[in-house]
């Protein structure tokens, strides 16, 4: 099974801290790598992960809250001076194309590549983002401004050629792959030998929501149902559900609560509020709603 990985570069909420360093992330799905949210310090974070960051191509932004996209416009200058030439590509809400667009020509005149802004309405449910192996759909969350989610969604790749099968039955090599795409085999003396008693089935397409930030939302369910797994706000813990209310954000239950009503493999909680020294407290109080709960932390690389 091919790589499908999130590493955690910054998991904090608001401003930087000695503890967390504010979001940002890096989805890499069959050898290639996606940033979501670009906040301070995001760049020395990738050189601490040790992540390929050239190779990112595309980054995702959820909103304009500065702990989601300062770090965006230092990143694309570090990348200038490193002596980029690839496009990069930035999904975000469309109200921040005027802005970047104003800091890139004061501070960036000189760039060798360029900066393709795809903006999108965070309002609705959209795929910003499609190949051959996958897709990326940004869904709205319920934050204090338009805010979106993400949901990354591996295709099913071919069914897997039954080599002992296909070595019985004759098949040459070059029809492999018609096989694996659907196709029948016919022997020489007229046979027709289904495609099914020649594969195995392929592999189900994973999946991945990111949810930060927002506040319980009931409505994202459908949209990251069956998730292997979420990524949620998780700024307060239960006994501060009034301050998580009154700011748009979530609590430790209300995260969990999520991930059981989608029927998700996993929960990472992150976006922690720095009033936390120990953030244990989160994880205790999720997990006894959703028990395969862990926490995020700086540099730390999940599989899906």
């Amino acid at each position: 099974m091919e790589k499908f990985e999130v590493t955690i570069l910054g998991c904090g909420s608001a401003t930087p801290s000695p503890k967390h360093y504010t979001s940002s992330q890096v989805v890499e799905v069959r050898g290639k790598l996606f940033m979501v949210d670009c906040g301070e310090g995001t760049q020395i974070q990738l050189r601490r992960s040790r992540v390929a960051f050239a190779r990112i191509n595309h980054i995702f932004i959820s909103h304009l809250h500065g702990d989601h996209c300062f770090g965006l416009l230092g990143m694309i200058s570090s990348f200038g001076l490193l002596g980029r030439t690839a496009p990069m590509f930035v999904h975000a809400p469309r109200e921040l194309e005027p802005m970047l667009t104003q800091e890139l020509a004061f501070y960036c005149k000189e760039l060798e590549f360029d900066v393709v802004f795809q903006g999108f309405d965070p309002g609705v449910t959209s795929v910003v983002y499609d190949d051959r192996s996958l897709t990326v759909t940004a869904f709205p969350l319920k934050h204090r401004v338009p805010c979106a989610g993400f949901l990354f969604r591996e295709k099913a790749s071919s069914d897997h050629l039954d080599r002992a099968a296909a070595d019985f039955y004759g098949v040459p090599q070059w029809d492999y792959n018609r096989i694996k795409e659907g196709g029948d085999f016919t022997t020489q003396d007229g046979t027709v030998i289904p495609h099914d008693r020649l594969t195995k089935p392929a592999d189900p397409g994973r999946s991945y929501a990111y949810c930060c930030d927002t506040m319980y939302n009931p409505s994202m369910i459908p949209v990251i149902k069956g998730a292997d797994m979420i990524y949620h706000d998780c700024t307060y813990a239960g006994d501060d559900a009034d301050r998580a209310r009154k700011h748009f954000h979530s609590t430790a239950t209300d995260a969990a609560r999520t991930a059981l009503e989608a029927g998700a493999g996993k929960l990472m909680l992150g976006h922690f509020s720095a009033r936390y020294t120990d953030e244990t407290i989160l994880l205790d109080e999720a997990q006894k709603t959703f028990p395969d709960t862990i926490l995020a932390k700086e540099n730390l690389t999940v599989s899906i």
